[in-house]
């Protein structure tokens, strides 16, 4: 049976384009700089606008661009690193600067959550909403789901809603001594409400990192952050270790 030589196809347009465009970005555009409209940028590059939106839908993919609503479309910061390795032995809240507290609520988990946990599908529990933001701008939204029975002192929080009764529980559930955690990664969509506070479109391509944090031989709490795909990167480490979800 003889072989096919595959004829080298020319290389599109728009991906030029997009080679041409990224070496722009960085010598004349700044971080969060809002880019000329795309008339402008058609007549400055010599191209149709169609064949613009193709490198500029790239750069989006890439994580070069961002499109904010009501903002326009502008120069995204460098990737974050969100670290997925599992030898990390840290509670959520000891030593992190990039992650604020927003608040905490008692309400039940979702079914899988619920599940991780070992608890009754009704059952209420402590539910930390946190942001993390680089250059000004959220990129990750994390719930963390704390069961009554990790802080059994925590019996009611006097602190008034908001960031002060987020950061109760999280005390709380440091006095635990923390035995190990588990990631899991998965490409997912962004909800409404995950797309309301990231600053993108429900839909957009999300990773959903869902840790838990393991003590006494139980789970102890569940992390689900929600990442955008467009600034953040996965890194592994020093293990390597990683955990694909299916």
């Amino acid at each position: 049976m003889g072989t096919t030589q595959l004829e080298s196809a020319p290389e599109p347009k728009y991906w030029h384009l997009k080679t041409v465009i990224g070496e722009a970005l960085d010598s004349d555009f700044a971080v969060g700089e809002i880019l000329p409209n795309e008339r402008e940028l058609a007549a400055r590059f010599g191209v149709a606008r169609a064949t613009l939106r193709q490198a500029l839908e790239q750069l989006e993919l890439e994580g070069r661009l961002q499109r904010r609503r009501g903002v326009g479309t502008t120069v995204a910061p460098p990737r974050v690193g969100v670290d997925v390795s599992t030898t990390q032995h840290v509670w959520p809240g000891v030593g992190e600067e990039t992650w604020q507290s927003v608040d905490s609520a008692r309400d039940t988990a979702p079914a899988a959550v619920a599940k991780l946990l070992d608890l009754a599908p009704d059952e209420q529990l402590h539910i930390v909403r946190r942001l993390r933001v680089t250059h000004g701008q959220p990129v990750a939204a994390e719930l963390l789901y704390v069961p009554s029975s990790s802080v059994p002192d925590l019996t009611a929080i006097d602190a008034p809603a908001g960031p002060a009764r987020a950061r109760v529980v999280l005390r709380e559930l440091q006095r635990l001594a923390l035995d190990g955690q588990d990631r899991a990664v998965e490409l997912g969509s962004a909800r409404a409400d995950d797309a309301k506070e990231l600053d993108r479109l429900p839909g957009a391509p999300v990773l959903v990192v869902t840790t838990r944090y393991l003590s006494e031989g139980r789970t102890a709490a569940v992390s689900v952050a929600t990442y955008r795909a467009d600034t953040c990167r996965l890194t592994f480490g020093d293990s390597g270790d990683l955990v694909m979800a299916s």
